[in-house]
C-alpha cells in the first residue's frame, strides 16, 4: 500500500507550461501513414524545473549503493569506486568507435590485451575472451565451449550436465538453453556436493559439471579437487562458475585445481556497476585444450614490434571458434573500469579484498548465528545462508526482509538457494566496515525479538519506506507492459 504518492507527470500538468521549444523543421514535413497516427497525444505540459523535480523526488524513493549497505548474497553489491567512473570518461576511452581502424584506438586494445593477461593470471587459465555481457551469458559462452570441444572429437553423445544443488541458479537456464539434459547433484551434510551421487552420476553421457565453488551456501567444497577428478575421469569437462571469485582474489586460481572453463563477473569481483540488469561484463577463461574454441574475435599482437617500435594490436579469431557471442568487443565500459580496479589495487590489494570480504561474512556469522538457525554452520567464505525464521513464530524470510527496510537496509537475497528454507542469504562484502556490519545485525537481533513480541510489526512491514509492501504474487500475474495515459474527460 502506498504511503507516499507522487502525483504522476500528468497529473503535474498545467495548460500552456513550456519545457522545451522545438527548432522550425529543416526538411519538408511527410504525412505519416494513418496506422501510426492519432487524433490526440495528450503529452503533459510542464515548465524544465517541474519535471527535474519530479525526477529528483522520485529517485530518492530509490535504494542505492551509494546511499547504503546491500547484503545481497551472490550479487556482490559493494561500492563502486569513482576514480573507475573518472578512467571510464576519458575521452579517449569514451568517444571511441568499435568500427575505428585498428591503428586509431590503440590505447583501447592495449587496455584490453593487458586486462585479458591480468584474468589470465589472476584466474590461471590459459586464454581469456572479453566478449560476454554479462555472468549468465558467460555461462552461456561457457556450455557452448564445452558442447563445442566434445564435438570436435566426435563424442556427439555428451548431452548431460551435471549441476550441483548448490550452484548458482542461473546454470541450469544457461545449459537448458543450448538442449542439453540437466542432472541434479545434491549436496551432503556439510553442504559439499555428494562424492556417491556425483560418482554415480558420471558416465560416458556427461558432457560437464558447472560448479559454483565457493558455492551459494558461502562454502568452499571441501573435496574440490575430487570432484574435478571424478568428473574428468568419466571424460566430461568442469565449468567453474566465477560469481563469488570475490571469495578467492590472491587466494586460489582456479585453473590451478583442474577447472576447464569459467566466467568472470567483473560487475561483482572487479566493482564495475551492475546497471539496473546492465551492462555488465562477463569474460570467459578457458584452459589451454579450450583456447581455440573462444568466441571471435580475441585482442592480440598482429604485429611484433622491434627495437623501440611498439607492436601493433589487432584482433585475432580463433582457429575453432564458437563464433560471436556479441557484436563488437563487450562493454568496453565496463572493461576500463575493472582495469582501473586491478591496476590500483594490484597483487596484493586482490587479496586484501578476498580477506576482508571472508572476514566480514564471518563476523556477522558469528554475531548471527545463535539468532538464525545456519543448517550448514561451518567457516564460511564471502558469504553465508541462514534460515529466516524465529522459533516459535509464524515469521517467514520475507517478513524479516521487509522490516529490514525499516531499519533503512537493504534486505538479502531471499528464497534462494533453494535448499536452504526460507533463505537469507548474506553478502557483506569487504567493502564495509564494522560498524555498518554492527548496526545490521543489531536490526536482525531486534527483529528476531520483534518476531516473538510483536509479530504483526513484521507481517505488515515496512511502515516507514515511501511505499509499503506490496501484492507481489499479483503484480507478477497481472503484469502492466505498457505506459499509462489519462483518460479521456471529453
Amino acid at each position: 500500500m502506498a504511503k507516499i504518492v507522487e502525483p504522476t507527470i500528468f497529473e503535474l500538468s498545467s495548460p500552456g507550461r513550456t519545457g522545451v521549444t522545438f527548432p522550425d523543421a529543416d526538411v519538408p514535413e511527410a504525412v505519416l501513414p494513418a496506422e501510426l497516427s492519432r487524433p490526440d497525444l495528450p503529452l503533459p505540459e510542464l515548465a524544465e524545473v517541474d519535471v527535474v523535480r519530479h525526477f529528483l523526488r522520485l529517485s530518492n524513493f530509490n535504494y542505492c549503493i551509494d546511499g547504503g549497505f546491500y547484503p545481497l548474497g551472490s550479487c556482490t553489491m559493494k561500492y563502486n569506486p569513482k576514480v573507475n567512473e573518472d578512467t571510464a570518461r576519458l575521452p579517449g576511452f569514451a568517444f571511441t568507435h568499435p568500427l575505428q581502424p585498428i591503428e586509431t584506438v590503440q590505447g583501447n586494445l592495449v587496455l584490453m590485451y593487458t586486462l585479458q593477461e591480468w584474468l589470465k593470471e589472476i584466474s590461471g587459465f590459459a586464454a581469456v575472451s572479453l566478449q560476454p555481457a554479462a555472468g549468465a551469458h558467460g555461462e552461456l559462452t561457457g556450455v557452448l565451449i564445452i558442447r563445442a570441444w566434445h564435438k570436435s572429437r566426435g563424442d556427439e553423445k555428451r548431452v548431460k550436465m551435471l549441476i550441483p544443488d548448490s550452484a548458482h541458479g542461473t546454470n541450469p537456464a544457461s545449459s537448458g538453453m543450448i538442449g542439453m539434459e540437466i542432472v541434479q547433484v545434491p549436496s551432503d551434510e556439510r553442504g559439499n556436493v555428494d562424492l556417491a551421487a556425483l560418482k554415480a552420476a558420471c558416465d560416458d553421457t556427461v558432457a560437464g559439471l558447472m560448479l559454483t565453488n565457493p558455492n551459494t551456501l558461502g562454502l568452499f567444497d571441501e573435496h574440490v579437487e575430487e570432484v574435478i577428478q571424478t568428473v574428468h575421469d568419466c571424460g566430461g569437462l568442469v565449468y567453474g562458475d566465477g560469481a563469488n571469485m570475490n571469495a578467492l582474489l590472491g587466494i586460489l586460481r582456479p585453473g590451478d585445481l583442474g577447472i576447464d572453463v569459467m566466467h568472470f563477473n567483473l560487475h561483482k569481483t572487479f566493482s564495475t556497476p551492475h546497471g539496473g540488469g546492465g551492462p555488465g561484463s562477463g569474460p570467459v577463461g578457458v584452459a589451454a585444450q579450450l583456447a581455440d574454441f573462444l568466441p571471435t574475435p580475441l585482442v592480440g599482437i598482429v604485429e611484433p614490434g622491434e627495437g623501440n617500435k611498439t607492436p601493433l594490436y589487432g584482433f585475432i579469431d580463433p582457429p575453432r571458434t564458437i563464433g560471436r557471442v556479441k557484436a563488437f568487443h563487450g562493454h568496453f565500459g565496463m572493461l576500463v573500469r575493472a582495469f582501473t580496479y586491478i591496476d590500483m589495487h594490484g597483487p596484493d590489494g586482490l587479496r586484501q579484498v578476498a580477506e576482508y570480504a571472508v572476514l566480514n561474512a564471518n563476523y556477522l556469522l558469528a554475531r548471527l548465528r545463535n539468532v538464525y538457525p545456519v543448517p550448514f554452520d561451518r567457516l564460511c567464505k564471502h558469504e553465508f545462508v541462514a534460515e529466516g525464521r524465529v522459533e516459535g513464530t509464524d515469521v517467514r524470510a520475507l517478513d524479516i526482509a521487509k522490516r529490514l527496510m525499516d531499519y533503512n537496509f537493504h534486505p538479502p537475497t531471499n528464497y534462494f538457494p533453494l535448499i536452504v528454507h526460507e533463505a537469507l542469504m548474506i553478502e557483506p562484502t569487504e567493502t564495509e566496515n564494522k560498524a555498518t556490519l554492527d548496526a545490521f545485525a543489531e536490526a536482525l537481533i531486534k527483529i528476531a525479538e520483534e518476531a516473538r513480541t510483536e509479530p504483526s510489526l513484521l507481517h505488515e512491514a515496512p511502515h516507514t519506506t515511501p511505499f509499503g509492501r506490496m501484492d507481489e504474487v499479483k503484480a507478477a500475474r497481472e503484469l502492466v507492459l505498457c505506459c499509462w495515459l489519462p483518460e479521456d474527460e471529453s
